[in-house]
């Protein structure tokens, strides 16, 4: 399965915007629609966003719409995540993986990284 890292985290505050990266080791990466989960401390892991093979097509959790922009460098192995208009219902840890399918919201493996900090507070 796919190794997955996962940088660009930090602390910003309200209305601030951070680009989280997603660096996947093997030559596969290609192959496989990606997604981007967070947890909040004292929550389940939610699905944020997730991206086609292509990166043509895109699915995102109704909070996050207009707010986030989900890419993929299919030459770099590298998937991104653009949080723009940050709000404090932000702050989680972020992980990257592969998902089932753009629209499942599911990840395909209960493997995960070590995801990136983000926190969002004045």
């Amino acid at each position: 399965q796919l190794q997955v890292a996962e940088s660009g985290g930090g602390l910003v505050q309200p209305g601030d915007s951070l680009r989280l990266s997603c660096v996947a080791s093997g030559r596969t990466f290609s192959s496989y629609p990606m997604g981007w989960f967070r947890q909040s401390p004292g929550k389940e892991r939610e699905f944020v966003a997730a991206i086609a093979t292509t990166g043509l097509y895109f699915h995102y959790v109704d909070s996050v719409k207009d707010r986030f922009t989900i890419s993929r460098d299919n030459a770099k192995n590298t998937m991104y995540l653009q949080m723009n208009n940050l709000k404090p219902e932000d702050t989680a840890v972020y992980y990257c993986t592969t998902v089932t399918t753009v629209n499942s919201e599911q990840a395909r493996y209960d493997y995960w990284g070590q995801g990136t900090q983000v926190t969002v507070s004045e």
